[in-house]
């Protein structure tokens, strides 16, 4: 029995293994300058908020195994299951541009699981408690705050964009203290990992080049094992490519992450931090919900360029990796991060002419597209319905539709299909491929959140994310999902929920 178990709790643990873990815990066999031994913080009457059984049995679990009281013990942190060995990790990160050493300040990380396929995921407690890195923070999360990654990140996967995504939400029995009291509650987060640019911020600042190259080295074996051999050059180039593809799908459907610090970005290419996200209703360039981003740094328009930023910041920690020769190795970090603008646009023109159809490349496309977008900022249009209404047979009989300039847009768009050789619903099949229906619109999620945390309601939570996982269907009984927000139901602010 290990110290501080009672008999009971001993006797769950060494029957964890029917809930299917499988842990082999790299990341903690890196350097311990990398993090922090620490067990979450038990709770107080821990109850299973949601649970997501198909990312369960995806990743090799016995789903229904989570039903017992050991299940919501694992998921509250009252119980660490067999074989994993909880850390919470360190990284630095620039917040709004700053340079900040930071680490898990309310997270600790389970271990990593291997799935049947040897595919290798972290399992990660989010509001976990109070850790080493916690900086006069109480460790907790809110309820609200954890059930709005929980819809995000499972809304991100359905519309295929590479994401953490959500394994459970479990209440604690606690309040947090907020602007007010809050039920507490706590995220179990998947990840490929949670290694971050101020994983290696941090690194560099510690540790040098040596602890750079090393952690370098692993993040090469586990998430770009195709570099061989090993050429941390190229490493970058890759990180760059996975971003701008990130990024640009991003930007596709609307999104807005909120807090692109490097903290924020995950060397995986994966979505990760879900605080004040939410998707554009109106399309305008500028949008900002974060109630934290005062000027705007981290705008819908602006995050292919803090992609860029961060990705600097990156290069520079790799420069003692890139030759032995410190001007040569500037100079070729130099060139590799210049080129990121051009790779970014390469992937954000493909996307958008996949949105309006297009299957073959003409030099007119991009002002084509720009127009559309211009008219669409102009005249206050939905991002997404507008989007949608192309794909259709007929546009609807909305006044927005009749605007001139929008029907000279129109007949330009197409005689441009009708130059493609192939047929018009080819045309439109990638266009419903691309267009999503139905988005986690702000005020929808906002009601789901209000009547969960105010009333202990999560049957609207459910709806929502039942309209949610199929995204590009045309789905009548979920038409509710796709109207736009009234007026007195628009969300101008998200918050960070710490």
């Amino acid at each position: 029995m290990k110290k501080g178990q009672t008999k009971e709790t001993s006797e769950v643990a060494a029957k964890a293994t029917h809930y299917g873990w499988k842990f082999d815990n790299s990341y903690s066999r890196l350097p311990e300058t990398l993090y922090v031994r620490q067990n979450p913080v038990p709770v107080l009457n821990p109850q299973i908020a949601i649970f997501n059984h198909p990312l369960a049995a995806s990743l090799g679990l016995n789903a229904k195994a989570f039903d017992d009281d050991g299940g919501v013990r694992i998921f509250s942190g009252n119980l660490i299951p067999e074989g994993a060995t909880p850390i919470s990790q360190a990284y630095a990160g620039h917040q709004f541009g700053h340079f900040t050493m930071l680490g898990d300040g309310r997270a600790v990380l389970l271990g990593e699981h291997m799935t049947p396929q040897n595919a290798r995921f972290d399992i990660q407690l989010k509001g976990s408690g109070q850790t080493a890195f916690s900086r006069r923070g109480d460790g907790r999360a809110t309820l609200g705050s954890m059930l709005r990654e929980y819809i995000i990140s499972e809304a991100m996967h359905a519309l295929r964009i590479p994401t953490t995504r959500s394994l459970a939400v479990v209440t604690t029995g606690e309040q947090v203290l907020r602007e007010t009291k809050l039920p507490g509650a706590i995220l179990t987060r998947v990840a490929s990992s949670h290694i971050r640019v101020g994983t290696f911020e941090f690194m560099a600042a510690q540790s040098g080049h040596v602890g750079t190259q090393k952690l370098a080295d692993y993040t090469l074996h586990r998430h770009y094992p195709e570099i061989i051999p090993a050429d941390y050059l190229s490493l970058l180039n890759a990180i760059m490519e996975r971003q701008a593809a990130l990024i640009a799908q991003w930007q596709m459907i609307g999104f807005i992450h909120g807090v692109m610090n490097t903290d924020n970005m995950s060397i995986s290419g994966e979505t990760i931090d879900y605080g004040p996200c939410a998707f554009m209703d109106v399309y305008n360039p500028a949008t900002v919900f974060s109630s934290i981003d005062y000027h705007g740094r981290y705008a819908y328009e602006n995050q292919p360029d803090i992609a860029h930023w961060n990705l600097t910041r990156l290069a520079e920690c790799l420069v003692p990796l890139l030759h032995e020769n410190q001007d040569q190795a500037i100079a070729m970090a130099k060139k590799a991060i210049e080129s990121f603008p051009s790779i970014f646009q390469r992937y954000w023109i493909a996307g958008m002419r996949a949105k309006i159809g297009l299957l073959t490349d003409e030099a007119d496309d991009i002002s084509l597209i720009e127009t559309l977008l211009k008219w669409m900022a102009q005249h206050h249009a939905d991002f997404t319905n507008t989007f949608r209404a192309l794909t259709l047979d007929e546009l609807p009989n909305e006044p927005l539709f009749h605007d001139p300039s929008f029907g000279d847009w129109h007949k330009r768009w197409q005689l441009r299909i009708e130059l493609q050789a192939k047929p018009k619903e080819t045309s439109r099949s990638l266009m419903r491929s691309r267009n999503p229906n139905i988005i986690p619109r702000n005020h929808r999620v906002a009601e789901a959140l209000d009547a969960a945390v105010e009333r202990s309601d999560f049957t609207v939570m459910a709806r929502l994310l039942a309209a949610l996982k199929n995204p590009y269907e045309d789905s009548p009984q979920h038409a509710f999902y796709q109207t736009p927000p009234t007026p007195n139901e628009r969300v101008y602010k998200t918050f960070c929920g710490t």
